[in-house]
């Protein structure tokens, strides 16, 4: 089908990652990305590290350059939220103003997990972690002696607390749960980082959740927790998780389960309509899966380009992630979903080692502690699909390029 235009809801990793790919893919038809900031399209991970420590400048974190956009004839609208997708009339409603469509992909994200008003999550000094403009309120918080509390014990909550602890403020991380991480890692990854933040000041209590949010004069002062306590806070911030950006869709009522369900060209239930990247739910693995990540964002987004313009190719994902806190460095490669074995491998420096997740005898995943080798081994090993018997990842003996030879 010969499209004339396509418009790309999200700007973000995703959305910038379609628009370039589609040019580059030789598509000359319009082409329009909307976004809700006044930035144009920039990268997250660094926000709440780099960015928020001042060590980096806000047009280092723009994924192109602004010109880039004019250069390749993309429509960059941004400030602006799409208000409403008209399926029968292939429409999209911006403001007072309604833009045709030939294709559609939205690429809308995830927003934050706001705190509850109930517990004071409308308080000033209350912060979530998503965007530039999150960023630039809170950095002003972000002084010596200052006490915080950190609300959520995932890879958010933790990389906050290292920014933090690092900067001098006194630090209070809690998590409801029985441990930190234990969502998405195993028992011994937690006690990893959960010995890393101690030995850099950082509170950390686990099993308990919070009461409330206690405040004067419209300001955050402090918290009641669970066990009874109350705690000092000059501002709290709350990493509790995402909430996929669907709300557009399901008032389109296209497909959604959290996400937008998309099958494995990136298709929604309608076939005018794409999208990519955290705001997605597919088949991965015999399971519905949404992957938050950049490298998702960006393959994903680049396949389902691809796919518009004709090509009927299945989206492969090949999971990986990372965390920076303190000066470790977490990478993890594949995901860790349904193992029933972990083997831990010493690295070769002290401090460095590496966590690998078996099922059923198959290698799932690979959480590698400063120990960059471990990683890319074991990332090629599982996308590969080979599975090294246990027993020889436990041996510290092993060469692990052995096994990649093997």
């Amino acid at each position: 089908m010969q499209m004339e235009n396509i418009i790309v809801i999200g700007a973000g990793q995703a959305g910038a990652a379609l628009c370039a790919k589609l040019r580059d893919l030789g598509y000359e038809g319009g082409l329009s990305l909307i976004g809700d900031e006044p930035e144009p399209p920039y990268q997250r991970p660094p926000l709440s590290k780099a960015y928020l420590l001042g060590e980096m400048e806000k047009e280092r974190l723009y994924l192109r350059p602004a010109e880039f956009y004019g250069a390749q004839n993309i429509e960059l609208i941004t400030g602006q939220s799409a208000a409403q997708i008209d399926r029968g009339r292939k429409t999209v409603r911006l403001g007072d103003k309604e833009l045709p469509y030939d294709a559609l992909a939205l690429t809308t994200g995830a927003q934050a997990r706001g705190l509850p008003a109930a517990l004071g999550g409308d308080l000033d000094g209350v912060f979530t972690l998503r965007s530039l403009a999150d960023m630039d309120a809170l950095a002003p918080k972000i002084r010596a002696g200052a006490k915080a509390l950190i609300i959520g014990g995932g890879y958010i909550g933790l990389e906050a607390a290292a920014v933090a602890a690092k900067q001098g403020v006194q630090v209070t991380l809690i998590e409801r749960e029985a441990r930190i991480l234990s969502r998405v890692a195993a028992p011994q990854t937690a006690e990893y980082f959960r010995a890393l933040h101690r030995a850099h000041g950082v509170q950390i209590c686990e099993g308990i959740g919070l009461t409330r949010l206690i405040a004067a004069d419209g300001e955050v002062r402090g918290a009641e927790l669970s066990d009874g306590r109350e705690i000092a806070a000059d501002f709290v911030i709350v990493g509790i998780g995402v909430i996929p950006g669907e709300a557009l869709a399901q008032a389109a009522g296209l497909a959604c389960d959290h996400g937008i369900k998309v099958d494995g060209q990136g298709r929604t239930s309608d076939p005018s309509i794409w999208a990519a990247g955290d705001c997605t739910v597919f088949a991965f693995g015999g399971a519905p899966t949404r992957l938050e990540s950049v490298q998702n964002a960006i393959d994903q987004a680049e396949a389902v380009a691809a796919n518009m313009l004709g090509a009927e190719i299945d989206y492969a994902p090949k999971p990986w992630f990372w965390s920076d806190q303190y000066d470790v460095k977490l990478q993890i490669a594949g995901l860790n979903r349904g193992y029933d074995q972990l083997v831990v491998r010493p690295g070769a420096r002290e401090g460095s080692r590496s966590h690998w997740y078996f099922g059923k005898g198959q290698l799932l995943a690979v959480d590698a502690m400063n120990d960059p080798r471990a990683y890319m081994i074991g990332k090629r090993l599982i996308e590969a699909g080979r599975s090294p018997a246990s027993a020889q990842i436990a041996d510290p003996e092993t060469d692990l390029k052995v096994l990649m030879a093997g």
